[in-house]
């Protein structure tokens, strides 16, 4: 049997607020929604709506969800990922790694400006990363590997590193690659109105909590990459009103479901369909069994991900905006093998069998968490587990209590929706003893070597292969039972949505003018 240790050390933060991911699912389910725009002559205005208000513009504080459409217009990160999924030049025109991985040299565009007019240098940089790496948020433990912050000339960083880290070039596309004002950014202030070196400013319209508008700056060194001069972002939770408001002609973009994108295609919008934007995963967390002994037997778990009818959930109950799958990994990542996918086929004899062997043929009993986005999955997971004689209850959960009850260690199996994100921060999240998707900390010798190894490559080519073993080991152990991933339509009119699901980031420079190129 794999052998499956528990460990305690610090959880790691999320990176995508519920209210996001919530969203994304009831598009699927419900009446659509996710973004909110209205359009103006010559396209030049953008407008959004996200589903929660943003937590706070404190570079320390600022999260890599929903809130980086405002966050990442008020802030120049240091990399920026484009909307191929390929990591480019921002803030640093340059960056190198010296022969041992060990430091990392990051070249600074000369002549940046923040808002305020002060000089955007090696010292902005070294204060803001520092300050984040002291303060308890989001971003602070993606930047665990950092040892040491250098500024030897005022356009050169040199970050020295405890380890060789392949997650930090993408965490500096995100939000801990924020460059924050020293002046200001410890102050008040700017958990609500920043002093920021982005190409955009918050507007005196701005109403906290309910609408943000942006204008660009004129004197930011890259205002080309931004073609629209005013963006509104908006804060609306309802799926439905952003639909209405959509189909209204209030709106330029906006996320919807299948059903709709077909009307809004008749009403001249164009839909473009990402594949991917999140996946739905039954997590089998209590894989030394302390809570629920059945889950330490490697034979359960498999036989768990045996009991789902894949295609058919996909197919009418995700209405066809959606890809079934027994992995986690974004399907456009280098991590992700397609020829996993049919490891577990729908087979609920064999699965009982496994039961059998493993000391459980009349199956047992499991409590799990219900959370507002797990409503839709409930019957259908709990009829499938039933079929195999494993009976499920579900305690409903607030949606603001969702990460406590996860981490709590009370709820041995959950289902949960998560953002499809990076690579690294997939597996880091999901399968590191502090991930926030790992609360019992399980470990295995294995899969802790081959974590480590991903982890330190800087080759991107090994790191894929790497992560790829990481994959293979999780999918043919069952540390989860992964039943699909979900899909998004976006609908726009006067503006066009230049993604492919390969940039996980929300950005603004995912959307463009109709008809000009990226």
């Amino acid at each position: 049997m794999t052998r499956i240790r528990s460990n305690d050390p610090r959880p790691r933060f999320r990176t995508r607020p519920a209210a996001a991911i919530t969203a994304a699912l009831l598009a699927l389910t419900a009446c659509g929604g996710g973004t909110e725009g209205s359009s103006s002559p010559g396209g030049t205005t953008l407008s959004l709506a996200i589903q929660a208000t943003p937590n706070s513009f404190d570079p320390a504080q600022i999260n890599d969800g929903q809130a980086a459409y405002v966050w990442s217009a008020l802030y120049d990160t240091l990399l920026y990922t484009d909307n191929k999924g390929e990591l480019k030049p921002n803030a640093a025109e340059s960056w190198t790694y010296s022969a041992d991985g060990l430091a990392l040299t990051l070249k600074l565009r000369p002549g940046m400006r923040f808002s305020s007019g002060a000089a955007v240098d090696a010292a902005a940089v070294k204060a803001t990363m520092e300050r984040t790496l002291t303060t308890p948020g989001p971003e602070q433990t993606l930047l665990r590997s950092v040892r040491a912050v250098e500024t030897p000339a005022a356009t050169t960083v040199v970050v020295r590193l405890k380890k060789r880290d392949s997650t930090l070039l993408s965490s500096l596309s995100m939000g801990a690659g924020v460059i924050g004002d020293p002046a200001t950014m410890a102050g008040k202030g700017a958990v609500l109105n920043p002093v920021g070196s982005g190409p955009y400013v918050l507007d005196k319209a701005t109403v906290t909590g309910s609408t943000y508008v942006l204008k660009r700056r004129d004197d930011y060194w890259n205002a080309k990459a931004y073609p629209f001069r005013t963006v509104t972002i908006k804060v609306i939770a309802d799926p439905t009103a952003a639909f209405n408001a959509l189909r209204a002609g209030q709106l330029n973009a906006g996320s919807v479901a299948p059903e709709y994108a077909r009307q809004l295609t008749a009403a001249g919008f164009r839909t473009t369909l990402v594949k991917a934007t999140a996946v739905a995963d039954l997590i089998l967390a209590d894989r030394a069994g302390t809570v629920l002994e059945p889950l330490a037997d490697p034979r359960v778990r498999r036989a768990v991900n045996m009991a789902f009818d894949r295609p058919k959930i996909a197919g009418q109950l995700l209405k066809g905006v959606a890809r079934p799958t027994v992995q986690v990994f974004n399907p456009m990542g280098p991590a992700y093998d397609a020829a996993l996918d049919r490891t577990y086929p729908f087979d609920p004899a064999a699965a009982k069998k496994l039961l059998a062997e493993a000391g459980y043929p009349n199956g047992f009993s499991v409590t799990m968490p219900g959370f507002v986005y797990t409503k839709t999955f409930e019957p259908t997971v709990t009829q499938a587990l039933g079929t195999i004689g494993i009976k499920v209850k579900w305690t409903p959960v607030p949606a603001q209590n969702i990460f406590s009850a996860i981490t709590s260690k009370k709820y041995p199996m959950f289902l949960f929706v998560d953002g499809i994100s990076t690579t690294p921060r997939e597996a880091g999240n999901n399968f590191s003893p502090s991930g926030y998707l790992n609360p019992f900390h399980s470990t295995d010798p294995e899969l802790t070597e081959l974590l480590e190894r991903a982890e330190s490559e800087l080759d991107p080519t090994k790191a894929a292969d790497a992560y790829r073993k990481v994959n293979t080991f999780v999918v043919e152990e069952a540390w989860n039972a992964p039943i699909s991933f979900l899909g998004n339509n976006w609908a726009t009119k006067g503006v066009e949505y230049l993604g492919n699901g390969t940039n996980v980031n929300s950005t603004i420079r995912a959307f463009g003018v109709s008809g000009r190129p990226e």
